[in-house]
């Protein structure tokens, strides 16, 4: 059985940092493209950053220079390092993890307000 889960949200100040985890199992975690993706209040789920099996990654317009996507395989967990936050970075947090199929986190709550 596969499980994605997230864990490092919470309420922090804006300028402030966090850096939420993702730890699968039950899947052969080196293989698979990993992603973060975010919604927040009212908006459509966004693609937040992407790193694949070779390491490459690659980021949303918005988040670029404040974000870093990262991955451990012998830990089978991927990482967001969020710097610099701001209100609009306000959302649920969702964990992904992509090959033949894709499975999902149930998500960590990140608010950025003063």
């Amino acid at each position: 059985q596969v499980q994605l889960v997230e864990s490092g949200g919470g309420l922090v100040q804006p300028g402030g940092s966090l850096r939420l985890s993702c730890v699968a199992s039950g899947l052969f975690f080196s293989t698979y493209t990993m992603s973060w993706y975010r919604q927040g209040p009212g908006k459509e789920l966004e693609l937040a950053a992407t790193i694949t099996s070779g390491g490459s990654t690659n980021y949303v317009d918005s988040v670029k220079g404040r974000f870093t996507i990262s991955r451990d395989n012998a830990k089978n967990t991927v990482y967001l390092q969020m710097n610099s936050l701001k209100p609009e970075d306000t959302a649920v947090y969702y964990c992904k993890a992509a090959s033949v199929l894709n499975y999902w986190g149930q998500g960590t709550q990140v608010t950025v307000s003063s």
